[in-house]
Formats: C-alpha cells, sequence, structure tokens
C-alpha cells in the first residue's frame, strides 16, 4: 500500500512521519534484556514526548544460541520470542511474587548475556507455570489458545518434540513424527500435554504482554513496524507442518537453498540455507500459508517491512549441497498474482519493501503497481561519484522510508570513522555544504533524512545517541557479538527528547504527543 494513500493532509500533501529504529532485546531493563514491559512503555512514552510517531523493531519470533541469537533466524514464524516476556508485568499480574524475581544473576547492563538471560527466564517462567496450573480460573489463556489454535497446536507439538529429542532438527526425527503420521502424531500429543501447555501458557504470556504494549502505543499514537524475513528455516514448525510449500525431497531436506548470485558484495555470492518456496503449491492452494502469516504480522504489529522483497519476484535458487551462491539460477514467482490475493484480503496492506541492493526492472514495475513504498539508506549514497545516485535524498520521490542505516550497518559515527574513504568523506561533506567533525556526522544524516522529501524518516536509536561502532546491532557474516547492545537508561532524557521534536517540527514532519 502506497504511503501516499493513508497519509494525507487536507491539501492533499503527504504527511511527512518520522521514528526511531530501536529492537526490544536493547531496551534498558535489570533482567538482563530489554522486554515488552516497562522500560518498552517508557520507550514509546520518549517516542511520544520527541514528536516521533513511528517504533520498528526486528523480527519478534523466538530465537535460539545455536544460530547466533538472530531474530531472523526461527523455529517459528509465529510465535513469539519468551526471552522478551517482562518479569516485572508477571509479578504485578500475579503469575509470580515480587521476590521470585528480586533474586537474579548480576547482568550487564550494557550488552545482552543471552546464555546467563536464557537460563533466568527458563526459571522464572517455570514458576509462573507451576503457579498458573493450581489456578481455576483459565478463561482468559483457553480463549487464546482457541483464537491462535491456527498456528498454535502445531507450535507446541513441534518445541515439545524437539525438546524430546535434545534439540534435534524435525527432518533428524523418526520416520512417523519426521512424516506427521497422524496416528504418531496423536500419540506424541497426549505424552507431551504437559510441555505442550506449558509452551502454549509462555506464548499467551507473551501474547497478553505484547497486546498491553500496543495498547500503550496507540494511546499515544505511535505506531509500530515489525520486520517479516521473507524465508523460514528449515528446522522450523512451519517446515514441519508445510514440507508441500517448499522445495524438499520425501526425507525432508530441501532440494535447493536461497540466496544471492555474486555481487560486488561477495565474488561467490552468498548462501543462505533456507529452503526455498515451491510457488506453484503455493498459487494451488490460494496462498494459505502466506495468508495465515500475513494476518498473523498484521494482528501484532501497525505496518511490515518484508525482508528481501525481491523474492517475491525472482529469487536465487541454489542446489543444495552447494558450496557457494555461483551455481545458482533465477526463478520466477507469481508476484502480481500473489499481492492481488494479498489485497484481496487485507485492502489495507501496510508493507515496506525492503529493495536494497541491485534491484531489477521487474522488481520496481511491482512495487510501482501496487504502490509499496521502498527503502533509501544514506550510508549508501556517497560511495560514488553519482549525482543521481537513489539514495541521495534530492533523488527521492515521496513515497519512500529513509534510513541513515539499519540494524545491519556500522553507526554513521562508526562508519565515517572506520569505512568511509577520503572521497566518500569529500562527497558527503559537498552535498551537506561543508565539512564537519566526526562528532557531528550523525547529526548531519540525521538532518538528511529527516528534511528529504520521503514521507517517512527512521533513525536508529544509536544515531540519534551518537554512538560509534562499539554500539553497532549486527556484523553480517560474523558469527559472534551480534543483537546484543543495550541502550542504558540515562540516555533518554527530557534534553534529548526536546531536541528531537524540534528537529522533527523544523523539518516539517508530523509531531505526536
Amino acid at each position: 500500500m502506497s504511503i501516499r494513500k493513508g497519509c494525507l493532509t487536507r491539501s492533499g500533501k503527504v504527511k511527512k512521519k518520522s521514528g526511531i529504529l530501536l529492537h526490544i532485546t536493547s531496551l534498558f531493563s535489570e533482567y538482563g534484556i530489554g522486554d515488552i514491559g516497562p522500560s518498552a512503555r517508557r520507550f514509546a512514552d520518549f517516542l511520544a514526548a520527541s514528536g516521533q510517531s513511528l517504533w520498528q523493531i526486528l523480527p519478534l519470533n523466538p530465537t535460539d544460541q545455536s544460530h547466533g541469537n538472530s531474530p531472523y533466524s526461527s523455529i517459528s514464524a509465529f510465535a513469539g520470542n519468551t526471552l522478551l516476556i517482562s518479569p516485572e508485568l508477571m509479578a504485578k499480574d500475579g503469575f509470580i511474587a515480587g521476590k521470585d524475581i528480586r533474586q537474579r544473576p548480576e547482568f550487564s547492563a550494557e550488552r545482552v548475556d543471552y546464555g546467563l538471560v536464557g537460563e533466568y527466564k527458563k526459571n522464572i517462567l517455570e514458576l509462573a507455570y507451576r503457579n498458573f496450573k493450581a489456578k481455576r480460573n483459565k478463561a482468559e489463556y483457553e480463549k487464546f489458545c482457541s483464537l491462535n489454535a491456527y498456528w498454535l497446536d502445531d507450535f507446541s507439538l513441534f518445541a515439545a518434540v524437539r525438546t524430546r529429542f535434545d534439540g534435534k532438527p524435525w527432518y533428524e526425527w523418526p520416520e512417523g513424527l519426521r512424516g506427521r503420521n497422524p496416528g504418531e502424531l496423536k500419540a506424541a500429543g497426549a505424552d507431551l500435554k504437559d510441555e505442550r501447555e506449558r509452551i502454549k501458557f509462555f506464548q499467551y504470556l507473551f501474547s497478553r504482554q505484547w497486546s498491553a504494549l500496543k495498547a500503550h502505543c496507540a494511546k499515544r499514537k505511535v505506531s509500530i513496524i515489525g520486520d517479516m524475513p521473507i524465508y523460514v528455516n528449515l528446522d522450523s514448525a512451519d517446515a514441519w507442518k508445510n514440507p508441500g510449500i517448499f522445495k524438499l525431497d520425501k526425507a525432508g531436506k530441501p532440494c535447493f537453498v536461497a540466496g544471492v548470485p555474486p555481487d560486488y558484495f561477495s565474488k561467490t555470492g552468498q548462501i543462505w540455507g533456507n529452503p526455498v518456496y515451491d510457488w506453484d503449491a503455493l498459487k494451488s492452494s490460494g496462498y494459505a500459508w502466506w495468508i495465515m502469516r500475513m494476518r498473523r504480522m498484521l494482528e501484532i504489529l501497525d505496518m511490515v517491512r518484508v525482508d528481501h522483497f525481491r523474492g517475491f519476484v525472482g529469487y536465487w535458487q541454489i542446489p543444495a549441497g552447494e558450496k557457494t551462491g555461483v551455481n545458482g539460477k533465477w526463478e520466477k514467482a507469481p508476484a502480481e498474482d500473489f499481492f492481488a490475493a494479498m489485497l484481496g484480503k487485507f485492502p489495507k496492506f501496510p508493507i515496506i519493501a525492503e529493495d536494497l541492493g541491485i534491484i531489477t526492472p521487474d522488481v520496481k514495475a511491482v512495487m510501482e503497481r501496487f504502490g509499496f513504498p521502498g527503502m533509501k539508506v544514506l550510508l549508501f549514497a556517497f560511495g560514488e561519484d553519482n549525482p543521481r545516485h537513489p539514495y541521495l535524498p534530492r533523488n527521492y520521490d515521496e513515497n519512500c522510508v529513509v534510513y541513515t542505516g539499519t540494524h545491519d550497518n556500522n553507526t554513521a559515527r562508526g562508519w565515517f570513522r572506520n569505512e568511509a574513504g577520503d572521497q566518500e568523506k569529500k562527497r558527503f561533506f559537498e552535498y551537506i555544504g561543508g565539512d564537519v567533525p566526526e562528532e557531528e556526522v550523525a547529526a548531519k544524516m540525521t538532518e538528511l533524512a529527516m528534511n528529504s522529501p520521503a514521507a517517512m524518516a527512521m533513525i536508529p536509536m544509536q544515531d540519534i545517541l551518537n554512538l560509534d561502532e562499539s554500539a553497532r546491532m549486527n556484523t553480517p557474516a560474523v558469527t559472534s557479538g551480534n543483537w546484543e547492545w543495550r541502550l542504558l537508561p540515562e540516555q533518554l532524557n527530557p534534553s534529548l527528547a526536546k531536541n528531537l521534536r524540534k528537529i522533527t517540527k523544523n523539518s516539517g514532519r508530523c509531531v505526536r504527543g
């Protein structure tokens, strides 16, 4: 859906908005990781006080240490990450006692220790479940299970069986469970009844707390933008339940995997390892799985950023077993039919297309036909001497979202200090009209984004705070140290909110609160 369609002033001009990119894990809390409790509400209050109307986060799905704690690698495209459940709200709501959460390890305030956090949250959640089992009134929980049975039943069974087999992927399970034999599924479900109820209860807690946070944001007129990876993990409840919509062999192994061809980032391309979709099978089902997935996303979010959007138009298919992405092949996907079906189900289809990298004319044509806004990243705008570079603000149209950088980039200050070459710095200075010291680069980047024609401007919190490379969220292809950065409570203060509100107002963007 075009930004223009839902964001006009009475004069017919686009009502430009702005916001902050900050994942939930990066919020401050006393429990080792940001969560969806009081600290998230305080951040929503900060957004309103600073005049912002948008809060962009990363995927909310379960994470795993074996996959580097990446929110883009999950065992479910539908479930919530239980590490984000707030101990404070559990105590407030009577699931545990206040004294239960005061006995906690010495957590770092600056980085997430996922191992330590995982063990602490596991123990707290287990205590909450034991207390919950003793209660008689479970009507709210049962209603949640009923409304979400379309994904929750299979997810709870998948997660319970996976635990029984010590985390083995589903394609290594015994044949009956791997192939979803009805009799064996029924027997496993009965045998693992308590573990399934435990898993469902944790998802209920997540949903309960998330709904409260979303309502809090809505009262402050702050919309939440979430991220949706196009692909899912092979070892996921989604692939186990729906093997027919992926190109898998009879044993559940992928015939082909996703990736990208060689480009200026990599001479050998990239292999991501996710199974690719069988779009013929999806089309014949009326895209039923995708409709369920999108319905779930739009239940919990106000807008969805679709990662690797070009994969809906054409995708790079690599034969399984290849060591590089060189020997892949482009395959077409039924983009126009697919998005027409989505719009038939969701007339208000608020998505942002992640169209970074080399985008071909057919992808641009689909975006233009359906009015999907794309992305502009300022850190990429000065790498070449090209006055018509698509990421230079003077070349934007209104229907786009501008970022100083994303979760995969360095901070603006870190980029200037460690990555920008002399010519890149020179082009940046020429564009802004003069040299500035390193400590002013992030502010200048923010001004460029705010003053651009883009209908939406998103600034990572690290750039609002003028932080260096030590605050980077993720470095692609690096397997450790990612997704750990955390905001300190003293970094959000009235002075910062006042300054950001002033910048927002002076740029002509909509000021909330």
